[in-house]
Formats: structure tokens, sequence, C-alpha cells
């Protein structure tokens, strides 16, 4: 009598997916042919990958749940030509056995004796506002591969070259075919010997032990372009590892991040400042003299201006990236600056100003002057 699935992979009949899952991983390891000698393996083998395949599959699980194994029977040996409708069982069986390709319609990484391009690197700098803004000439320090001098990136000694791997023949990977319930297998292995160059080296170079390479901190000068921001990558070409077997050295990848300034914001292509002004200057009106990222600017501050007016400067902002001669604009946002103590010298003024103003409005009062100028404008 046929087991319960549910008993073959060793879960309540309530498990979800994940459950299934991993319960299936667990036992194909340790039942599979290729791993497990012992008598009995090969078929619980096969029992534990039928169980999966039923479970596995929601509309198939709903039939076994309700009718039994004869439901399900009829799609029994049917399915594993196209591996990717089995509810992940071709993914999950790569992932246990890596290597294995053929009828599981794996695909396999195979490493190569020919040149192989060196890694990319990274590298976060950090920038200062105004740095950001207009970009420069910066200097960074670095530290990478580089193909040693001596041996010219072969890793042996000068007079002597490396010869080629009488166990993978030079292809730099071993394979060995298997045959299993569901058809031949080819596993593809970094070969032992070589460790994948498909290379020997006999005797090896004394500057970089063999390596072909060597970790060398370099300081390199980069350009960076106006208007720059958080984030902005810079590629810096091959400046990253060196190559193996005669392969191009990879690129650095610069990662830009932008100090916050005290004084300056930054929304997109422009600027933001905040400048407090005093309630007559607000009042009469004034000339002013406001911070900019090109230096000081003469700010005209009209008579009657309100608390938070954002006045324009134009072509102060932020350069556009890569198009350094189009700017944005410096938004500067007005406060006011009311005292909470005066003179009596001052309050009398006041007190004479208000009731002029007061005699026109019928609001009368020191109070009713200030917010009736700043609120009926």
């Amino acid at each position: 009598m046929a087991r319960d699935y549910y008993e073959i992979l060793g879960v309540s009949r309530d498990a979800d997916k994940e459950e299934i899952k991993r319960a299936y991983r667990r036992l194909a390891r340790k039942y599979h042919p290729d791993v497990n000698k012992e008598p009995g393996a090969e078929e619980q083998f096969k029992e534990i990958n039928r169980a999966y395949e039923v479970l596995s599959e929601p509309e198939t699980r709903a039939r076994y749940d309700r009718f039994g194994e004869a439901a399900v029977n009829g799609g029994a040996g049917v399915g594993f030509q196209d591996m990717g409708d089995m509810g992940g069982f071709a993914d999950i069986f790569e992932s246990i056995f890596s290597g294995f390709a053929g009828g599981m319609g794996g695909t396999t990484q195979r490493r190569r004796g020919g040149p192989v391009r060196g890694d990319d690197l990274r590298l976060d700098l950090k920038l200062d506002f105004r740095e950001a803004v207009f970009g420069g000439e910066k200097e960074i320090r670095i530290s990478h591969l580089e193909t040693c001098e001596v041996c010219t990136g072969s890793g042996a000694k000068p007079g002597t070259r490396p010869r080629t791997c009488s166990t993978c023949s030079g292809s730099g990977q071993v394979r060995r075919v298997t045959r299993t319930p569901f058809g031949s297998f080819t596993q593809v292995s970094t070969c032992p010997t070589c460790n994948g160059t498909g290379m020997v080296i006999e005797d090896k170079c004394d500057a970089c032990e063999g390596k072909g390479a060597k970790q060398v901190t370099k300081k390199l000068k980069i350009t960076i372009p106006a208007g720059v921001d958080n984030g902005t990558r810079l590629r810096i070409s091959s400046e990253g590892d060196a190559g193996q077997r005669s392969g191009p050295p990879g690129d650095l990848y610069v990662y830009l991040f932008v100090n916050e300034d005290e004084e300056f914001h930054r929304d997109g292509i422009n600027i933001l400042s905040e400048i407090k002004v005093s309630y007559l200057q607000a009042i009469l009106g004034c000339r002013l003299e406001v911070n900019t990222v090109d230096g000081p600017v003469e700010l005209l501050i009209p008579p009657g201006t309100q608390p938070n007016t954002v006045m324009k400067l134009e072509n102060h902002g932020v350069p556009r990236l890569g198009n350094p001669v189009s700017r944005g604009d410096h938004m500067i946002t007005i406060s006011i600056d009311i005292p909470t103590k005066i003179t009596a010298e001052e309050r009398e003024l006041l007190e004479k100003l208000a009731k002029i103003k007061g005699d026109r409005t019928g609001k009368g009062g020191l109070e009713g002057f200030l917010g009736n100028f700043f609120h009926q404008r």
C-alpha cells in the first residue's frame, strides 16, 4: 500500500509551501543516489520527489487531499520535460546539487581558461556643499590589484612559464556523468588541481607569490562635475582590480555624498536660504548684503515686505549636471524680527505712529498698528 505523501516528507497535512520545500531540500540531500549508497536509498529518493511533485502544486495537492493518490496517479511521470511548471522543483534541485544540467533544464556557469576581466571597485566620497555645486579636481586614495610587473601577470618566475593542467586539460573544470531516476546528469566542478585557472605554476614568482597581481595603494586625481548630488556615481575606467590571464582591469565607481551646509539647502538645482530683517527694515525697505555660493550679493528688500516672503536671485543656484551653463536660482525666505523689548523713546515714537495709523483705520494702539501692517498687504 502506498505511503502517505505527507508522511514521506515528514510534514503535517496543514504544512505551508515553504515548510514542504524545506523538508524536501533536507531529504533530497540525504537520499540522493550520488550521496547515499545504502540499499533502498534510490527508491526512497523516488518517493521523496514524487511526494514533493504532488504537494508543491496547489491544485494537485488539493486533489490528493480530497481523493488520495488515485486522483494524481494520472500525472505521475508527466511534467519532467518542463520543470518550470513543477512548483519550483527544478530551482530547488539545482540549489542542492549545483553543477547538474541536462534533463533538469538547468544551466551551468563554466570557468574558462582565457582572459578574465578584473573586479569593479566602489569608493564612497564625501563632498562639501560648494564642492558639489561647482565641482573641481579631487584627490582620492584607492587600494586595488595591479598586474605584477615582474612576471607580467603570469604568476611564474621570469624565464619560466605556467604549464597546462593535466587534470582538466586546461579547461579549468572537471566533469562527471551520472545516471539517476531522472536521466543522465553532468556534474561540473572546479578543477581541484589548478583551482579553475587551467594552468599550473611550478615555479612561482617571488614578487607576487604566484598570484600574478599585487595589492597596491595609489593616489588618483578625479574630476567632479559641477552640479553633482547625493548618490551621483562616477565611473573611473580601468582603475578597478587587474584582470587575470591578460584580462582587462575592472572599473572604479565613485559614489558621491554631500555634507549638509549650515546656511544653504538644496532643492534640485535651486538653493534655499533664509535671512532675518528687522520690522523697520521690512516696513521701510532696505538693501542688504546676503551670502550666496558665489559670494556676497546685494538684495533689495522692498518697503512693506511681509513675513515668509520668498525672493529670488536668478542664476545663483546649482549648475545643471551635464550642462553647467544652465543654473538654478537662489530662493531666499524673509523672516521678520519683531523685538520683545523696546526703549521708552522707541515706544513713544511707535505710539505716535500707531495713533496716526489708528486715526486713519479706526484701530488704535501699537499692537493694532503692527498687526494691521503685517497682515493687510
